[in-house]
């Protein structure tokens, strides 16, 4: 036998042996892993975590694992081994230590719709310069300055086309509402014009899709959703084009402004912009439709918003001053405990996709290098050891104890307010936190003042949120609506003569 062949020939179980020391190693080195139940081979329990359920619960499937093994389990999740947190104290660690221990890790079908280049996708620098593109347009002084008026103006608008004892799809109408806000203010699109018609069909094909199972077929809503895409990026190559050949170009929308002050290409622009209008549009319409829901079954909530809205109101018409600024939001103050109940017990992001980028250990667990982590967001702001009586809708929980009706907030006196605060985390956390986070609670509050003071609600039919897992109302939240009446509402009166 000559040397070559004897090499050839012990190849092979050396390689095996090294395998089987290296699975060993692992084996030993990971011997803390969390408790828990890997499922069906390649599904793993896939199916039953995202089995449908009511958004104001944790479902289930979360209820189940938390109860047999704990906060902290693992499990094999999208085609991944997983370790699901429904533990604050580690959501709160694998969001501060984006980039260093944990990266985002969304499936692929997600980045094949909303695009390779999507901030929601992006690592690193690209997702370090794609935020802070968006927070430079969304700065607080852009904030006070243009944002809040071209707000209250699409709240007027789509409040304004309410007639009395109507029903109306709350849910629908504020879709409406964001769309139209964040198309102007992405694109500079008015509200009503056919364009704006037109790519709003096109958009809602688009978010049927997002929110499908991936499966590229042809009549699938995946497949209608790629096809939209399509048509949608070609209507902001056009609008791109158009700003290429004007000499002066408008530095007031975003795209204007992105093509101005950075450097991205015209893919990676296309696939911003998809991004954020997905993003600024459905995350906060959701939350506003969650807000008339919440405050339907809870009058005293209504009422002391009222009389918070009628003191700005009267203010306003003893300045004579027609529209609301800065001053005005920041008087909102119950009206911001209203919206981080809303956003607690609604919770309309449930959870995020990490991936362990190095071995970790976490209260004596073991998360190994290239798991995929699932921080369950909902988890913690559902857990009756964090809020009291987490199910109950209780926007006092965010004033002191005894500035609620019942006597006791929901996390009573001023360090249990600290404590749920620490633990509140709507909107994410660490280097990731929502860039838009700001913009969607002045979305909230005004759209709230015009509400509260121009119109009584009640259920047209039964409805609730449920979580699929993104939140949605099966019957678009009908609503039976009747005007307030006029001599209170001063300035604020909407009419209802809109063509919106």
């Amino acid at each position: 036998m000559s040397d070559l062949e004897f090499f050839v020939f012990l190849v092979p179980p050396i390689m095996a042996v090294l395998i089987i020391l290296n699975l060993f190693k692992r084996k030993h080195k990971f011997q803390n892993l969390p408790p828990g139940d890997m499922g069906w081979p390649f599904l793993g329990e896939t199916i039953g975590y995202l089995r449908p359920y009511s958004a104001t619960t944790i479902g289930d499937f979360m209820q189940d694992h938390i109860s047999r093994y704990g906060k902290i389990f693992k499990s094999n999740l999208f085609g991944e081994p997983t370790i699901v947190s429904a533990d604050a104290g580690l959501n709160r660690y694998i969001l501060q230590n984006e980039g260093r221990l944990f990266e985002c890790n969304y499936p692929r079908s997600i980045g094949g719709i909303l695009g390779k280049w999507s901030m929601l996708v992006q690592v690193g620098q690209m997702h370090r310069d794609m935020r802070m593109i968006s927070l430079n347009f969304l700065s607080n002084a852009r904030l006070r300055n243009q944002l809040l008026s071209e707000v209250e103006k699409h709240t007027v608008l789509v409040l304004g086309s309410w007639k009395q004892d109507s029903v109306v799809c709350a849910q629908d109408e504020a879709k409406k509402f964001t769309f139209n806000f964040m198309a102007e203010h992405i694109m500079s699109l008015q509200p009503g014009n056919p364009e704006t018609e037109k790519l709003k069909k096109e958009y809602i094909t688009f978010m049927k899709g997002v929110v499908s199972a991936p499966l590229n077929f042809p009549g699938t809503a995946y497949r209608k959703a790629l096809q939209s895409r399509s048509t949608i990026l070609g209507f902001i190559e056009t609008k791109m084009e158009e700003r290429h050949n004007e000499m002066n170009g408008n530095e007031n929308d975003l795209l204007g402004w992105v093509l101005k002050y950075s450097n991205l290409s015209k893919e990676q622009i296309l696939d911003l912009l998809l991004s954020l209008l997905f993003a600024g549009h459905e995350t906060s319409s959701v939350a506003i439709a969650l807000s008339i829901f919440f405050l339907e079954s809870c009058p005293a909530a209504v009422q002391q918003l009222t009389e918070e809205h009628l003191e700005i109101s009267r203010a306003k018409k003893q300045s004579g001053e027609t529209e609301l600024n800065w001053d005005d939001y920041k008087k909102m103050e119950f009206t911001q405990c209203v919206i981080n109940e809303t956003l607690r017990l609604g919770n309309v992001v449930r959870f995020l996709h990490r991936k362990a980028v190095k071995d970790v250990r976490y209260k004596g667990y073991d998360i190994p290098c290239g798991w995929k982590v699932l921080p369950v967001i909902s988890a913690a702001h559902l857990d009756p050891s964090l809020f009291d009586r987490p199910h109950d809708f209780d926007p006092w929980r965010w004033q002191n104890a005894e500035e609620s009706p019942s006597g006791k907030g929901g996390s009573t006196g001023t360090s249990s307010t600290t404590k749920s605060s620490n633990n509140f985390m709507p909107f994410g956390g660490g280097p990731r936190l929502c860039a838009g986070s700001e913009l969607a609670k002045l979305e909230m509050a005004i759209f709230i003042h015009y509400l509260v003071l121009n119109f009584h609600w009640k259920l047209a039919a039964p409805d609730q949120a449920f979580a699929y897992p993104y939140v949605d109302f099966p019957n678009a939240l009908p609503i039976t609506i009747q005007h307030r009446s006029s001599n209170k509402l001063n300035h604020h009166i909407i009419t209802s003569n809109s063509s919106y």
